[in-house]
């Protein structure tokens, strides 16, 4: 089979490797497509232990849509032909691979394999290549979910890529009435504005003054300030808790969902007199892999309109690069 692995900092050997076969219990799948994760593009750019656990050597990807091509014994509910996407904690039977399940490998061994625990079948309403964002936006709908969203409130995401608009997508699933998309790329907005979101590039414009206009006012330590309840960190700029604590009204939310590693500011007794809550999302539990599939197959939201490139397997390096081009593209696929 074909087989990407990786071979440290903008490297990537495309290779050939045995194709694997179903054993008791599992199942053998073929990749149809492969999303491109901010992950990829970090380990890719700066070596490894930047980008989840991928290490030299190793196959990498995660983001897949795939088709059952061998089913094992003792494996039930589960077809040859049928188009599932493997949930990449628990797919290849370690939560340590998540980032490393082999999206970008041609073929999959799953070896333990039950059907909604370490794959989900995929309805035939979700486009294939849509298919492929599932994993990023479980991520984006359990930061979502971690705001406690309630009907009728306001909510501000920080960055336009894909879990960004992922957890926007979610918040106004959840009840959110109003949803703000603030970013420094004019062509993200741009999708993000595709979806109905009002928009802000913090490069040019007061975010303030601008989340004012769009959401009316209410009271933050510092005067008047946006009406928002809701902020959901998916940039991971380091000053984006100080901009959160600045303009945040009293009691509002703030979810980080982006990583960024390292120890950052909080001005503590000033969250505790705004009555500000700061919360932390990573991952995604299969209650989010449920609510996605359900988005997706609603047809409210275009999901596959924020795919802006897709390359064939062979041209992996060069999708990662683009990939991480953020004037250019947002979500990247691999074609098998």
């Amino acid at each position: 089979m074909r087989a990407a692995i990786y071979n440290g900092r903008g490297s990537i050997l495309l290779a050939n490797r045995e194709t694997p076969h179903a054993r008791e219990g599992g199942i053998v799948v073929r990749n149809r497509y492969a999303s491109i994760c901010g992950t990829d593009v970090a380990v890719y750019r700066h070596g490894p232990e930047t980008g989840h656990r991928v290490q030299v050597g190793g196959e990498f990807g995660h983001e897949m849509v795939s088709e059952v091509v061998e089913v094992g014994p003792g494996v039930e509910g589960i077809a040859v032909g049928d188009i599932v996407y493997p949930y990449p904690l628990l797919a290849k039977g370690d939560p340590a691979r998540a980032g490393t399940v082999g999206g970008f490998s041609e073929y999959v061994e799953i070896p333990h394999a039950q059907l909604g625990r370490e794959v989900y079948r995929v309805s035939e309403k979700i486009p294939l290549r849509t298919a492929a964002l599932i994993e990023p936006f479980t991520v984006g709908c359990r930061a979502a979910r971690r705001a406690l969203p309630q009907q009728g409130e306001t909510a501000v995401v920080f960055g336009a890529g894909t879990i960004g608009i992922a957890a926007a997508v979610a918040l106004a699933e959840f009840g959110c009435s109003k949803v703000m998309v603030c970013d420094r790329s004019d062509f993200r907005l741009g999708k993000a504005a595709v979806f109905g979101f009002e928009t802000c590039n913090s490069a040019g414009e007061d975010l303030r003054a601008r989340a004012m206009r769009a959401f009316g006012e209410a009271p933050s330590l510092s005067g008047p300030t946006a009406d928002v309840d809701v902020f959901v960190d998916a940039a991971g700029a380091p000053s984006i808790l100080g901009d959160w604590q600045a303009m945040g009204k009293i009691g509002c939310r703030m979810v980080v969902v982006a990583v960024l590693a390292g120890m950052r500011p909080v001005d503590v007794l000033s969250m505790t007199y705004a009555q500000h809550a700061l919360v932390g999302s990573g991952g995604y539990f299969p209650e989010d892999v449920l609510d996605v599939m359900r988005f997706m197959e609603s047809g409210r939201w275009d999901v596959g309109s924020i795919i802006t490139h897709e390359f064939p397997w062979e041209e992996l390096p060069r999708a990662i690069e683009r990939a991480g081009n953020v004037d250019e593209a947002l979500n990247v696929v691999i074609r098998y």
